[in-house]
């Protein structure tokens, strides 16, 4: 059984771990801190708790972290790769590799919509590797639909209150 919780500030680096596993690199992928800290991507991480950040967490019955979605709002001066405007947060994910297709996943996207939903946000954004596709698959799943590329990246956006209610239903 899992449940869900919100991340507190000082679990930073377990979000940074599953930052890192969020980012599609099938093959030499670089080590955490040379890939976090490049000019693309530490504008993810940098400055974490700012308003708009919001982090949960996945935990068994034991307390053990499985997994963390997240979103962060990006401006259009500094966008980030999902990004599509300044009052849509983009989204992350990651689920540690053991506790992948056992619906840690399913859950932790059904908790973040019921947030963005409650935070008032119409919509949310992400980037996803297209041949990440057990991600995009789960993505589909709940609403996401392509509206763009960006570099190597698909663009997805999901309207929270059409999503938000098959959520509710389950």
């Amino acid at each position: 059984m899992y449940q869900v919780r919100k991340l507190e500030l000082h679990e930073h680096p377990f979000l940074l771990e599953m930052l890192y596993e969020s980012i599609h690199i099938p093959e030499n992928k670089p080590e955490i801190n040379e890939l976090l800290n490049s000019n693309g991507l530490k504008k993810y991480s940098e400055n974490w708790g700012r308003p708009g950040d919001n982090a949960l967490a996945a935990v068994d019955e034991e307390g053990h972290m499985l997994g963390a979605v997240w979103y962060r709002l990006f401006s259009q001066d500094e966008p980030g790769y999902g990004f599509v405007d300044q009052h849509t947060p983009e989204l992350g994910m990651a689920i540690r590799e053991s506790e992948r297709g056992k619906g840690v996943g399913s859950l932790l996207m059904s908790e973040i919509i019921r947030l963005a939903k409650e935070q008032q946000y119409d919509a949310l954004s992400l980037s996803v590797d297209p041949e990440n596709t057990y991600a995009v698959r789960l993505y589909k799943k709940f609403g996401f639909v392509k509206t763009g590329v960006s570099g190597t990246s698909d663009t997805m956006v999901c309207n929270v209150h059409e999503v938000y209610e098959l959520v509710k239903k389950n």
